[in-house]
């Protein structure tokens, strides 16, 4: 009897979050066999750190895993020595045998703060390209022409504005293709500026007489300057190793128009979470507050609950013990009760700050109100369990956590 969802519910977990499948027809009939589908995804060991651009495929790479499917992640280390052409305007110098493996060491580190590890296929492409002969090159190398390699949006401008374009690029996206071949694939995942190889590898699995590939894009996440992609070398990126308190403050500094776009892309919350989280923020909650459940989510995700607890209270939303005065009350208040949204003048007089609406309409009229030394007027309230230091005077303070 077959473990899997029903292949329509497959499909539409699958959607969430990708820009192109090619195609669906296809993929929900794989899906239809009720066999774990090979997926692959493919990675070159350029650089030796991952960011969380990187980590909007493999999240996707998690739900085929979480699905039962066989996730293989595939480290292109041949076809690093070769270099990657995709979006480059002059041709990429390789990289050493040992540089590449290196970094392929950084990549399984980082890839599995997300994959089971257990559940996870890593693979290496030299594994079958380093006995292949001068000859089986260009036998692979005679599957395509020249015309069709010129399709390539970034082999045409380099053509057209006769900058160099060496043959070895050219081999680069049969190389590619070639993988799912030797792994028979039965799906491809990619960012959008990958189309082109990833089109290849079907086109040469129905070469080789396999069943063609389905082909998944995902969107490239802009980075923190909100333009451009994430990229290390633009200095826009959060890296997968940063500190957690770093990881937590680059969050928090992200544009307020990127909100949307980072939950659909890095969060594991539903849909219908995320959507409540947006309708918030239409409605005048402050678009901080929701990115520190972003933040704390991501920190939690690479480092741990303890570290995502610690980074929250390094970011000004605890203040420390010492800083408190001695005896400060520690007080505990159930949202549960309020319908899952408190506001300040109930959690005012909850926590015995004031003894009635009227002395804490007093105090907020006065700018008296504090919630972790920020003066709140009557909208603010709290959505989430977290723990606040709240003040409606100087001697009237105390330390408050909010459960469910």
């Amino acid at each position: 009897m077959s473990n899997f969802l029903p292949a329509e519910e497959q499909l539409a977990l699958i959607q969430r979050g990708t820009h192109e499948i090619i195609s669906e027809e296809d993929l929900l009939k794989k899906l239809k066999k009720n066999r774990p589908l090979k997926i692959k995804a493919g990675f070159d060991p350029t650089a030796p750190d991952l960011h969380l651009g990187h980590t909007v495929l493999i999240n996707k790479l998690k739900v085929f895993q979480d699905l039962g499917h066989e996730v293989f992640f595939l480290i292109g280390d041949y076809t690093a020595m070769i270099g990657d052409p995709t979006g480059k305007s002059a041709t990429r110098p390789p990289l050493s045998r040992e540089q590449v493996l290196e970094n392929a060491k950084t990549y399984q580190e980082q890839v599995f703060k997300i994959l089971d590890p257990n559940k996870t296929k890593v693979v290496f492409n030299s594994e079958w390209f380093a006995q292949k002969t001068a000859a089986d090159l260009i036998q692979l190398a005679s599957q395509q022409t020249v015309a069709r390699m010129l399709e390539r949006d970034d082999f045409t401008k380099r053509y057209n504005s006769q900058q160099p374009i060496a043959i070895h690029e050219f081999l680069y996206p049969l190389v590619q293709g070639y993988d799912s071949v030797a792994l028979e694939a039965d799906v491809e995942l990619g960012g959008t500026d990958q189309t082109f190889n990833l089109l290849m590898g079907r086109t040469l699995q129905g070469r080789y007489d396999q069943e063609a590939q389905v082909c998944i894009t995902v969107p490239i996440l802009e980075g923190l300057d909100g333009v451009n992609k994430m990229s290390k070398s633009l200095g826009n990126y959060i890296g997968v190793f940063d500190a957690p308190g770093a990881m937590y403050q680059k969050v928090l500094s992200m544009p307020d128009a990127l909100i949307e776009r980072y939950f659909d892309l890095l969060s594991f919350k539903s849909i219908e979470e995320i959507q409540q989280l947006l309708k918030e923020i239409a409605e005048g909650r402050n678009p901080q507050e929701v990115k520190k459940i972003l933040a704390l989510e991501l920190v939690e995700r690479f480092h741990g609950s303890d570290a995502a607890a610690h980074a929250h209270k390094g970011a000004g939303n605890i203040i420390t013990e010492g800083e408190l005065p001695e005896g400060t009350p520690e007080v505990t208040i159930s949202r549960g009760e309020f319908g899952g949204e408190i506001f300040i003048t109930s959690i005012l007089r909850e926590a015995g700050l004031t003894k009635n609406a009227a002395q804490a309409k007093d105090a907020l009229g006065r700018g008296a109100v504090k919630v972790d030394w920020h003066t709140v007027d009557s909208s603010y309230s709290v959505k989430e369990n977290l723990t606040l230091i709240v003040q409606a005077s100087k001697k009237a303070i105390a330390k408050v956590t909010f459960t469910d």
